[in-house]
């Protein structure tokens, strides 16, 4: 651990999610979800902690609590955008350290949260994200599950939704049991520089990110570098629908009782 780490974590909190309306605010043992999700990155060590939203609901459901908004506007396409607003609004320095913790992880470990930022501090990537081994076949094809691949240096490679790399000669006879390897499930959460930040959201998608719907290989075909770290903690899945929602619940009362 590196004591000394100055980071900020920014939390993209868009009201209006289409499967979940209202998300940030959904209540999780009696409190919105977005300030679950803030306590996470303040308990990481972040220096600040800025949580990025277009509704005046999700700012008054967060003041006080020891975090900063950044209010910006409804028309953003992606979280990133919406970071890369914050970034021009509040005048962070080019080199300063910002992860994109998504606001629908109200369980995301500190110590990856923290894992990600150092990560990047150690890189000369202007990027970085964590990834998990993949420990069972049906995950390897679920496209809905993204698998990495990264080069000896820990960079990556390639993001898919394809199982990568395609085992040839036992993918021809058995997809079923997940032979010995090293496959890689990417976990969607970056640390940036504030500077490449911006430049990232003014990039134009590319062919391979219109064709996978992955924004992060906007960065591959751009020919900049990702690092990519193995999550020091296991990441538990996100909150997307209201059977999210109702784990989510469980488990808070569940833990309690421990």
């Amino acid at each position: 651990m590196t004591p000394s780490l100055d980071f900020i974590v920014a939390i993209p909190a868009r009201y209006g999610a289409s499967r979940l309306p209202g998300k940030p605010l959904r209540p999780l043992a009696g409190e919105p979800m977005v300030l679950h999700v803030a306590r996470r990155a303040l308990a990481a060590g972040a220096r600040e902690v800025v949580v990025a939203t277009d509704d005046a609901r999700v700012a008054e459901a967060v003041a006080g609590q020891g975090v900063t908004v950044c209010m910006t506007r409804a028309d953003h396409v992606s979280g990133t955008d919406r970071l890369a607003e914050c970034a021009q609004a509040l005048g962070w320095d080019e080199a300063q350290i910002v992860v994109n913790l998504q606001g629908d992880e109200p369980f995301a470990p500190p110590e990856g949260i923290r894992c990600v930022a150092e990560t990047l501090a150690a890189s000369a990537a202007p990027m970085a994200t964590l990834a998990a081994p993949v420990d069972d076949s049906e995950a390897l094809f679920d496209p809905n599950v993204v698998k990495l691949v990264r080069d000896a240096d820990g960079l990556a490679l390639y993001f898919s939704r394809a199982p990568i790399p395609w085992h040839r000669d036992r993918f021809a006879v058995d997809r079923l049991s997940l032979p010995g390897g090293g496959w890689l499930r990417h976990i969607g959460i970056y640390a940036y520089r504030a500077g490449f930040l911006r430049r990232f959201a003014a990039m134009p998608p590319g062919w391979l990110e219109r064709v996978e719907s992955l924004e992060q290989l906007r960065v591959l075909e751009a020919g900049q570098r990702i690092a990519v770290a193995l999550t020091p903690v296991p990441f538990p899945p996100g909150v997307d629908t209201e059977a999210d929602l109702a784990r989510a619940e469980a488990r808070i009362v569940a833990d309690k009782k421990l």
